[in-house]
């Protein structure tokens, strides 16, 4: 250990210590964002960053252990991702299936996917499933993994699911019409029956949601951290909880 994660470390047990476990966020949305210019700046391949990310996830987990988060979101791929070339999707893909595997061996941790399933390879399909399954009765942490996720595709989704449960009912149009409120389509999202996002993290320093989360992050909080996800310290992560417990959350009011 040098001299400097000797003192990072110093500094995490202070931040630690003075942490208001009261004022935790129950729920954590991150955006892993800066993998592939992490890897630049190391001299490595894009797929090196990916990899490095996919190894900080259970690092993550384990500080929200710790500190008595009950349920992180990780936007791990965007509907916007599948677009890359096959040559940077495939492997990359492949990378999220090792990682959502760990994440299920690891026998803490309940999988939940979100996103649009149907868009996802045939494999990718099955390892989300499989996690799933294999996790439903673990009482950890809840961990949602954004694969094949998009914002608005996910409030498109919500309607679908909306109206198609409507019209099995046989409910007009109409009468749809005269009933549907926000807590109608809030049952359709990927992430029903779960508390909205406290807190939402993005790492590289850019200042955007990028259509993380949109409908349920309306009343969250946001922390945008400069260094890339693989480089991200648990004394980066405790700032974040220490910078969240010191607002004053009104909700619209």
């Amino acid at each position: 250990m040098n001299l400097r994660d000797l003192v990072y470390g110093l500094y995490a047990r202070r931040v630690e210590g003075r942490l208001d476990h009261a004022q935790v966020p129950k729920h954590i949305g991150v955006i892993l964002d800066g993998n592939r210019r992490w890897a630049k700046a190391s001299g490595g391949t894009p797929e090196q960053g990916h990899k490095a990310g996919a190894d900080k996830i259970q690092e993550l987990l384990g500080w929200c252990a710790e500190t008595d988060v009950e349920v992180v979101t990780l936007w791990m791929l965007s509907t916007d991702n599948l677009n890359r070339p096959e040559e940077q999707l495939v492997p990359l893909l492949g990378i999220i299936e090792n990682a959502v595997r760990a994440l299920a061996a690891d026998g803490r941790w309940r999988v939940h996917h979100v996103g649009t399933m149907d868009l996802l390879p045939a494999r990718t399909q099955s390892v989300l499933k499989e996690a799933q399954e294999a996790t439903r009765d673990n009482t950890g942490i809840l961990v949602n993994v954004a694969v094949g996720y998009g914002g608005r595709q996910e409030i498109a989704d919500a309607v679908r699911s909306l109206l198609l449960e409507h019209a099995d009912r046989g409910t007009s149009f109409e009468e749809l019409a005269e009933i549907v409120d926000v807590e109608h389509i809030s049952e359709h999202l990927y992430t029903r029956g779960q508390p909205d996002p406290d807190l939402v993290i993005r790492t590289s320093g850019e200042q955007r949601l990028s259509g993380f989360m949109l409908w349920q992050s309306a009343h969250s909080e946001y922390y945008f951290c400069e260094v890339h996800w693989p480089a991200f310290r648990k004394v980066d992560f405790l700032r974040a909880l220490r910078d969240y417990a010191a607002r004053h959350r009104r909700y619209g009011t």
